[in-house]
């Protein structure tokens, strides 16, 4: 009987280890094809974020030219509004001291 797993034992190992050898290489081989789909997949997010890079350019400079607009225009609204009422600047030798 102990003869016979000596020589049965290492034949089941050997079929186990090459059935785990091959799942192995399955797995590694699934693993490669998933990990270029996923490489894909971020090239191609990063192509539409290049696309969509000069409108969000555009959106950013046509804001800008807004606000420099709109800060001229308060500017010389205040600055009417200071010499109707007389609040313009005012050069006193005190301020000077």
């Amino acid at each position: 009987m102990l003869e016979t797993l000596t020589t049965v034992l290492p034949v089941v190992i050997y079929f186990l280890l090459i059935i785990f050898l091959i799942v192995v290489i399955v797995l590694g081989i699934k693993l490669i094809i998933t990990i270029d789909m996923i490489n894909n997949m971020i090239l191609d997010v990063q192509n539409k974020i290049a696309s969509l890079d000069s409108v969000f350019r555009f959106a950013n400079t046509a804001a800008d030219k807004l606000n420099y607009l709109g800060t001229k225009i308060i500017d010389t609204v205040i600055g009417a509004i200071n010499k109707v009422m007389g609040l313009g600047s005012r050069k006193d030798d005190d301020d000077y001291a």
